[in-house]
């Protein structure tokens, strides 16, 4: 997998991340798990946001539009194995559909992302590395 480092904390990443897809809304304690991952791990907040759009969001961007979709949790081997399967599968067309898709997803998750990046900003990485 090019440009995959940091494979064990991507993971982790990508887990967290997962929250935003679930089927129900996120409380403090969701967002405090999300934000403790995500500072932990060796990627800028900007990075994390293309995590998302091009790893985890092509993955379960579906689950958005589905009914009842799924609302407890994302099993994270299977998540990390669908995610990896994508990136090694995925040509320049999926990434600028993905792309595309994206622009109509992000005022779904504005505000979650908008809560995200400021509690991102207001912790201390010196203490959370």
């Amino acid at each position: 997998m090019e440009g995959l480092q940091y494979l064990d904390e991507r993971k982790l990443v990508w887990e967290a991340l997962s929250e935003l897809y679930l089927d129900t809304e996120l409380q403090d304690s969701d967002f405090q798990y999300v934000i403790r991952i995500l500072v932990k791990s060796p990627f800028t907040f900007e990075e994390i946001k293309k995590i998302d759009q091009y790893e985890v969001f092509p993955v379960l961007f579906s689950n958005l539009l589905i009914p009842a979709g799924e609302w407890a949790g994302f099993d994270g081997k299977r998540l990390a194995k669908n995610i990896m399967n994508w990136i090694g599968s995925r040509s320049q067309l999926d990434i600028f559909a993905i792309k595309c898709i994206y622009v109509l997803y992000e005022p779904i998750n504005k505000a979650y992302w908008e809560k995200l990046e400021e509690m991102y900003n207001q912790t201390d990485i010196s203490d959370s590395h």
